[in-house]
C-alpha cells in the first residue's frame, strides 16, 4: 500500500529520470569513450600518453577559439569570421616582428587588438544596426581574408629565433615519459577561467539569459545590448590569443590558416551540447567536442583511413548532435 500522506516516499520514474544527464551532455561523452574503445583495438599506438599528448596539442588551437564561438553561439549568434580574424592577427604578429623589428610582446599586442578589433566591429554591426550575427561575420569573414591576403601578399613569414616570446607556447616540458608543451597548458587555464565566470559571476547569469531569452532580459534590467557587444569583443580578443598559440605552435604566419577553423569551431561547440538556439551549454562540453574532433582525426589517421571519410564522419557527427540538441530542447 502507497503512503498517501508522504508521497515523496515512493520515487516516481519521471522523477527518477530528471536525474539523468541531459542527451546533449551524455552523448558527447558516449562518443568520445566509443572513439577511444574502438581506435584503442585498431591501433596499437593509439592509447599511449604520448598519443594523447600529440591529440592535445593538435586541437588546442581549435580549442581555444572554439572558447570565443561558446560564448557567442550562447547568445543565440554565431561567429563565420573566426578563422580569417585569426590569420590576418597572426600575420599582424610575425610581419612586425620580422620585417618591421618591433619588440615581440608589441607585436603580440598589436595582433591581439586587431582581431579584437574585428570582434568589436561585429558586435557593433550585430547591436547597433540590428544585422543578423551569419550576414555580418560572413561580411567580416570576406574583409578578413582579402586584407590577410593582401598584407601578406600570400607569403609565409618565418619566426626566429626560436626563444622569441611569439614561439613561447611552443616549448614543452615533460611528465615521466609524457612530453607536453605550454599551449595545451594555456587552453586548459582558459576553459578554467571562462568556466568560472560563466558560472559563478554576474555576467555569466546574464550571458544565458539574453541567449535564453532576451527580451525577458531586458525587462529585468539586463543591459542586453551591452552583454552582445561585449561578447564578440571578448570573442574577438580570444582569437587573437588562438593566433599566438598558432604562431607558437608552427613558427611561421601562414595566410592561408584559418579558412576552415569556423566550421571546425561550431562542430567543437555542437559536439560539446551546445544549443544553437543559444541559452543552454557547459563551456567544458566544447573541450570535449574539439577533443572528439582530434581523437575521431587522429584515429582514423592511425587506422589508414582517407582524410574524405574523416571530413564525412565529422559530418554525421555534427547531425547527431545538432539531432540531440533539438530532442532536448522539446524535451
Amino acid at each position: 500500500m502507497v503512503n498517501m500522506s508522504n508521497p515523496s516516499a515512493q520515487p516516481t520514474k519521471s522523477n527518477w529520470l530528471e536525474k539523468l544527464p541531459s542527451v546533449s551532455v551524455l552523448g558527447p561523452f558516449m562518443a568520445l569513450l566509443l572513439a577511444v574503445i574502438v581506435f584503442s583495438t585498431q591501433s596499437d599506438r593509439f592509447f599511449t600518453p604520448q598519443n594523447f599528448s600529440l591529440i592535445l596539442q593538435q586541437v588546442m588551437v581549435i580549442g581555444v577559439m572554439a572558447i570565443g564561438q561558446t560564448l557567442i553561439i550562447l547568445t543565440a549568434g554565431i561567429d563565420l569570421s573566426c578563422g580569417m580574424v585569426m590569420a590576418l592577427g597572426t600575420m599582424v604578429m610575425t610581419k612586425f616582428a620580422v620585417q618591421m623589428g618591433l619588440p615581440p610582446m608589441l607585436t603580440i599586442l598589436c595582433g591581439l587588438a586587431v582581431t579584437t578589433g574585428f570582434g568589436f566591429l561585429n558586435g557593433l554591426l550585430i547591436t547597433r544596426i540590428k544585422l543578423p550575427p551569419f550576414i555580418v561575420t560572413l561580411g567580416t569573414l570576406n574583409i578578413a581574408f582579402a586584407l590577410t591576403q593582401i598584407y601578406s601578399s600570400a607569403q609565409t613569414v618565418t619566426v626566429s629565433p626560436p626563444e622569441s616570446p611569439l614561439l613561447v607556447f611552443g616549448n614543452t616540458f615533460s611528465i615521466g615519459s609524457t612530453v607536453l608543451n605550454y599551449g595545451v597548458i594555456t587552453m586548459i587555464t582558459l576553459y578554467l577561467f571562462v568556466w568560472f565566470i560563466l558560472s559563478q559571476t554576474a555576467p555569466g547569469r546574464h550571458l544565458y539569459a539574453v541567449g535564453n531569452n532576451p527580451e525577458a532580459a531586458r525587462l529585468t534590467g539586463i543591459p542586453t545590448q551591452r552583454v552582445l557587444l561585449l561578447v564578440y569583443t571578448i570573442a574577438g580578443f580570444i582569437y587573437g590569443i588562438a593566433g599566438w598559440l598558432l604562431v607558437s605552435r608552427t613558427g611561421v604566419g601562414d595566410p592561408n590558416a584559418g579558412q576552415t577553423d569556423n566550421l571546425e569551431t561550431i562542430t567543437a561547440v555542437v559536439l560539446g551540447g551546445t544549443s544553437l538556439f543559444g541559452g543552454r551549454g557547459v563551456i567544458f562540453g566544447t573541450l570535449l567536442g574539439a577533443i572528439i574532433i582530434g581523437v575521431f582525426r587522429n584515429g582514423l589517421t592511425l587506422t589508414g583511413v582517407p582524410s574524405v571519410f574523416q571530413i564525412l564522419i565529422t559530418g554525421i557527427l555534427v547531425i547527431l548532435a545538432v539531432t540531440a540538441d533539438q530532442l532536448s530542447k522539446k524535451k
